[in-house]
C-alpha cells in the first residue's frame, strides 16, 4: 500500500473515531439529562462558528499581520500565483506577519477569504526556493480545506467538554440527589472525560496527518520541493531554537500556533541533539535531523501535539525526493 493511501486511511479512521465517539457520548448524555442539552449544544456550535468567521481578523491583530501589496514584493506574489494555479485553487491574499520568528500559516473564513501569511523572520531565514516550498505547504492546507476540517473536528471536543461540565454542575446542585441518579451522573461524567481525552488525541492525530499531506502537496507542485521543504523546515527549527528571547515574547501569541508550519514551542526539543557544526551547510543540517533518534519521550509528546516531530517530517520528505 502506498504512503498516500496510508495517509488517507489514517485520516478516515481518525474522523470515524471522532464522529463515532461524539455521537455515542451525546446519545448517552441525552438519556441522562433530558433537558437543557439542546440549548448548550446550540450555544457551543454557534459560538465556535462565530469564532471561525471572525478568527482571521483576530489573527491579523494578534500576529500584527498586514496584506503585502503586489508592487512591494512582486516576486513573492508571482510564486503564490504560480503555485495556486498548480494547486487548482484561487490565489489567496498574501499577508506579512511582523514577528521575528520564521514561520508561515494559512487561514481564512467565508467572511475574510483565504489567506497565506509569511513572517518577517521567514523571509530573512530562508532563500527563495525554500520560501516557495513553505508556501506550497500552506497552499496544500487550503487545497485540502484543512481550515474547515479542523474547525469542525475541533468543535467536537469543545462540545463534549461543555456538555460534561453541565452534567457536573447539574449533579452538584440538583435538588433531588438520589443515589441512583448520582451514580448515573458520575458514570456520565467519567464517560465524557474519557471520550474528551480520546477525541482530543484523535484530533491531534488528524492535524499531524494533514501536515504530512500538506508536505506532500508542496513536494508535488514545487520543483525539487521535497528537498527544498526539508531544508526549510530544518532551518526554521534551527533558527527558532536560537531565538529564545523571541520565543518568550511569543508566549502570549500561542492561541493559533496550530496554524504554523512548525510549532515554535517544540523547537528546543525537535533540535535537541543537533551539533554546533550543523549550521555549516544546509545539507549538513538536514542530515543532522535525519540521523536523530527519537526517544520514547519524543513519541509520547507527539501524541498530544498538532504537528509531527520535525525529524519524522524530514525523513518522509527525503523518501519522496
Amino acid at each position: 500500500m502506498s504512503s498516500l493511501w496510508k495517509l488517507r486511511l489514517s485520516m478516515a479512521a481518525a474522523l470515524a473515531i471522532i464522529v463515532g465517539l461524539s455521537t455515542l457520548v451525546l446519545a448517552v448524555i441525552l438519556s441522562l439529562l433530558q433537558v437543557g442539552l439542546l440549548y448548550i449544544g446550540i450555544f457551543v456550535i454557534a459560538f465556535n462558528l462565530l469564532q471561525w468567521l471572525i478568527s482571521p481578523y483576530v489573527i491579523d491583530i494578534i500576529y500584527r499581520v498586514r496584506e503585502i501589496p503586489e508592487n512591494e514584493n512582486p516576486r513573492l506574489h508571482a510564486i503564490v500565483e504560480n503555485l495556486s494555479n498548480k494547486s487548482g485553487i484561487k490565489k489567496p491574499k498574501l499577508m506579512l506577519a511582523r514577528i521575528p520568528i520564521p514561520n508561515a500559516f494559512a487561514y481564512g473564513s467565508p467572511l475574510a477569504g483565504n489567506r497565506v501569511a509569511v513572517t518577517e523572520g521567514l523571509l530573512k531565514t530562508l532563500n527563495e526556493g525554500e520560501v516557495e516550498a513553505v508556501i506550497g505547504h500552506e497552499l496544500g492546507h487550503l487545497k485540502h480545506r484543512d481550515v474547515q476540517v479542523m474547525m469542525v473536528v475541533s468543535l467536537l471536543p469543545a462540545l463534549i467538554y461543555y456538555i460534561g461540565y453541565s452534567i457536573m454542575i447539574s449533579s452538584m446542585y440538583s435538588r433531588n440527589r438520589r443515589e441512583e441518579g448520582s451514580g448515573m451522573a458520575l458514570l456520565g461524567m467519567g464517560l465524557v472525560a474519557f471520550s474528551w481525552f480520546l477525541t482530543y488525541v484523535c484530533v491531534s492525530f488528524l492535524s499531524r496527518v494533514r501536515e504530512y499531506y500538506a508536505d506532500r502537496h508542496s513536494a508535488t507542485i514545487v520543483e525539487n520541493g521535497a528537498q527544498k521543504l526539508s531544508t526549510g523546515l530544518a532551518k526554521i527549527v534551527h533558527a527558532v531554537k536560537n531565538m529564545k528571547r523571541a520565543r518568550n515574547e511569543m508566549q502570549h501569541l500561542n492561541a493559533f500556533k496550530a496554524l504554523f508550519i512548525t510549532d515554535p514551542d517544540r523547537a528546543e526539543a525537535d533540535s535537541l541533539t543537533l551539533s554546533a557544526m550543523a549550521a555549516s551547510s544546509d545539507q549538513k543540517l538536514v542530515e543532522e535531523f535525519v540521523s536523530q533518534k527519537l526517544t520514547w519521550i519524543d513519541r509520547i509528546n507527539e501524541i498530544f501535539s498538532t504537528h509531527p516531530h520535525v525529524v519524522k517530517r524530514i525523513r518522509a520528505l527525503q523518501q519522496l525526493s
